[in-house]
């Protein structure tokens, strides 16, 4: 028997199969790029019907495998933190918006104003941030866009939820761990926060929320023509969606307080799970499902500050990742605040952008990719020390560390601490085969652990030598954004 698992994310829509110990089925792997639009005035937005698109061919390739034809269950990951609005007929009638999307910074004073200037009561109760990321400051920036724009919402979605609308031709549920991102959940009553829902955008959005389920409440009845499209799947229970983050924390074997997962893919992610009193400042409380806190921060640097040096500013030049393993830390000269899409954790500053400061005659090529990387690790530095506790470990994944062993190392060295470099390539659609075999088997999170590729050590003088430079780092932060 095998699962089929939709994974979406940022920059693409896959399809995967996966045996009953939650192993990756050989050939079974189907892709599709995409890209948020993006301004320079922070839109970050996406296509929802063309999304659609992409994830039903990669489904109709990975039904085409010779696993398909005993699938018994499908779940799906999608990239956390986005809404769209659907009419009367179930249509889009918004464009898909994203976290990345900052245009929200605008409403942040008068969103805050309407909490009496004092925004830790709603970062404890939802667990998230005053920010430009979630529903609140991006639903307000829609609806004063077009005096028409709130008329034509009947019900406000996640893109998986308008999949699963296309599919089983009714509304669905929103699971609790994609409406911990929103920043309208109580994500410790596992409810929608209804006061703040109706202080920070009105009673209009109250109404059009959608209804809450769990991760194993399964939807099952394929409508129409996908019941004949898809005829392995007519029968099987579609669970519903995981957030990406929490997804690839079961993928990486951090299920419990024990690990810590760090995740660099397009974006960077620090987190655990772990039942907690407070949210610590500057950090999320998300859910995995109802029982299962996830407390962490995210960046929005990760491997797009990679790419963009590589591409922007280096041309691609490939010599020059092999160079690093012979770099000292620190030995550039430079300070760079990689803040390519402003800042999430643990700062918040919407506002932010890239700084690098002390260039000189002497600066080169690889000065520079290596300052980048650097400036990665030290900021995810900051939100590892406030979430390590003694014994944990922390579990790496994500395509941008596995091709870089050098970046892999600076992270050992920034956190002072060893790092267990996956071997697995699918973290966050292995977490959501291990959590559908828990619901179908009660099987254990922990029954399959993930396979190591090996353990990096920091080495205590290239750890002061980025201590010294993360002071630097904190400094030039204080200056631009104190």
């Amino acid at each position: 028997m095998t699962l089929l698992v939709i994974d979406l994310g940022s920059s693409s829509a896959r399809t995967l199969l996966f045996d009953d110990d939650a192993r990756l089925i050989d050939g079974s792997v189907r892709s599709r790029r995409h890209d948020f639009a993006t301004d320079s005035a922070g839109l970050a937005i996406a296509d929802s019907s063309g999304l659609r698109e992409l994830v039903e061919s990669c489904i109709d390739e990975t039904l085409a495998h010779p696993a398909a034809t005993s699938i018994r269950a499908v779940g799906m990951a999608t990239f956390a933190g986005n809404w769209l609005g659907l009419d009367e007929r179930g249509d889009p009638c918004t464009p898909l918006y994203t976290y990345a999307d900052t245009r929200g910074r605008i409403q942040i004073p008068a969103l805050l104003e309407k909490l009496s200037g004092d925004a830790e009561p709603y970062h404890q109760a939802t667990g998230c941030m005053l920010h430009p990321a979630y529903l609140p400051a991006q639903y307000a920036v829609h609806c004063a866009s077009d005096a028409a724009a709130e008329r034509r919402i009947r019900r406000v979605s996640d893109v998986a939820g308008y999949l699963y609308r296309c599919w089983f031709g009714r509304d669905m549920p929103t699971s609790l761990s994609v409406a911990s991102w929103s920043g309208l959940l109580d994500s410790a009553g596992c409810d929608w926060h209804w006061d703040y829902a109706r202080l920070l955008v009105g009673d209009n959005l109250v109404e059009k929320l959608p209804a809450l389920a769990d991760f194993a409440d399964a939807q099952v009845g394929l409508a129409g023509d996908y019941a004949r499209r898809w005829r392995p799947l007519r029968a099987c229970p579609f669970f519903l969606p995981l957030g990406d983050g929490a997804a690839a924390n079961i993928g990486s074997g951090a299920v419990d307080a024990g690990r810590i997962a760090l995740t660099i893919g397009t974006t960077s992610a620090l987190r655990v799970v772990k039942h907690i009193e407070r949210v610590p400042v500057g950090l999320w409380r998300y859910l995995v499902d109802g029982d299962m806190p996830l407390v962490g921060g995210a960046t929005s640097e990760g491997g797009n500050v990679y790419q963009w040096v590589m591409e922007e500013l280096l041309h691609g030049d490939e010599t020059l990742e092999a160079r690093l393993a012979d770099c000292a830390p620190d030995g550039h000269g430079l300070t760079v605040l990689p803040l390519l899409a402003g800042e999430r954790a643990p700062g918040w500053r919407a506002g932010a952008s890239g700084t690098i400061h002390g260039i000189g005659r002497h600066t080169g090529r690889l000065d520079i990719l290596q300052a980048h990387l650097e400036a990665v690790a030290l900021r995810l530095s900051l939100i590892y020390d406030n979430l390590k506790s003694e014994g944990a470990e922390v579990m790496a994944g994500g395509g941008a560390l596995q091709s870089s062993p050098a970046w892999a190392r600076m992270m050992a060295d920034s956190f002072d601490t060893p790092i267990h470099l996956l071997a697995e390539a699918e973290i966050t659609a292995r977490g959501v085969a291990l959590m559908m075999r828990r619901s179908l088997d009660g099987a254990p999170l922990d029954v399959v652990q993930p396979e190591i590729e090996k353990v990096i050590y920091p080495a205590p003088d290239r750890v002061q030598l980025l201590r010294r430079a993360r002071e630097r780092q904190l400094d030039l932060y204080r200056r631009l954004y104190a």
